[in-house]
């Protein structure tokens, strides 16, 4: 849907996170989204994948195929084996 441009051109990427983030609390879906930012981002216009540190409106987010609105939004904690998908709706899908 465009976003794999930001992230080496690669639409799916598996990737190992640690359960906990720097304060010890366990991993969320805006920990993730950071740590996405940080480390695998390839390209530098981080803006238009992110906002004011929330995920720029035009994206969705499905959690297991779920609307993550559905599970908490950023503060869903990450479950092992979990299938989070970044879709821009600004590109059609």
């Amino acid at each position: 849907g465009g976003l794999e441009m930001l992230f080496s051109n690669q639409r799916r990427h598996k990737i190992s996170i640690p359960a906990t983030d720097e304060k010890g609390k366990p991993a969320t879906i805006a920990f993730l989204i950071d740590h996405l930012c940080k480390t695998l981002m390839t390209d530098p216009r981080v803006e238009l994948f992110v906002l004011d540190k929330h995920i720029r409106p035009g994206i969705l987010v499905l959690i297991n195929d779920a609307d993550w609105e559905l599970e908490g939004e950023e503060t869903y904690e990450i479950q092992p084996k979990d299938n989070i998908l970044f879709v821009s709706t600004l590109h059609g899908g």
